[in-house]
């Protein structure tokens, strides 16, 4: 029984499909976060980049843990209640990714922009900020990305979606490996 089960082509697909996805999934969440650990979210993969909100200044619209994607935009296409992403230059703000709303924005003469920006939840606004703190403009939530941040923020379930995968990746590598030498072993006595 067990033996039709592991030739059955329909569950071989299956299995195959699903072992892809995983591989494809663990793959995936290990660059972005080797590449926003790395590069600091300095780099763009065309104009597009991806934060982990940290605080709860924007609830109910994000929430901690919640991967949200900007886009790089001219700042003449920024409106008030856009949401952005800005890199702080004074106070608690200073080198810190910071994604709130605009309530405020104002062209001057030397044709920089004012810009007031503030948290949902919070009652006082930002320190005023230029075009040139400006990353991007919030344009997707990735929700599953962002179930997966509140999920493994318990360190159970964390070492559960990370360890395991891996670990059933590396398992089934070996099997896969030690399977094919078996194979051939049985080849070459078939033909002597």
């Amino acid at each position: 029984m067990i033996k039709q089960i592991k030739e059955n082509k329909v569950l071989k697909l299956i299995w195959n499909i699903i072992y892809t996805l995983m591989f494809i999934i663990v793959v995936l969440m290990l660059i972005v976060v080797v590449l926003q650990r790395v590069s600091n979210n300095t780099i763009a993969i065309g104009g597009v980049r991806m934060f982990v909100v940290a605080t709860g200044s924007m609830r109910p619209v994000y929430e901690v843990g919640d991967v949200l994607i900007s886009k790089e935009i001219s700042p003449e296409e920024l409106k008030v209640g856009d949401d952005i992403v800005y890199k702080g230059k004074v106070s608690t703000y200073y080198n810190k990714f910071i994604t709130h709303r605009i309530i405020s924005i104002e062209k001057q003469e030397n044709e920089n922009f004012k810009i007031i920006t503030k948290g949902v939840a919070n009652e006082e606004e930002d320190p005023e900020i230029d075009q040139t703190q400006v990353y991007g403009k919030i344009v997707y939530k990735v929700q599953i990305l962002s179930l997966i941040g509140r999920l493994i923020q318990n360190i159970y379930i964390f070492y559960f979606m990370i360890f395991v995968p891996i670990g059933l990746l590396f398992f089934r590598q070996i099997k896969n490996i030690l399977n094919s030498r078996e194979d051939k072993k049985e080849s070459k006595k078939g033909e002597q």
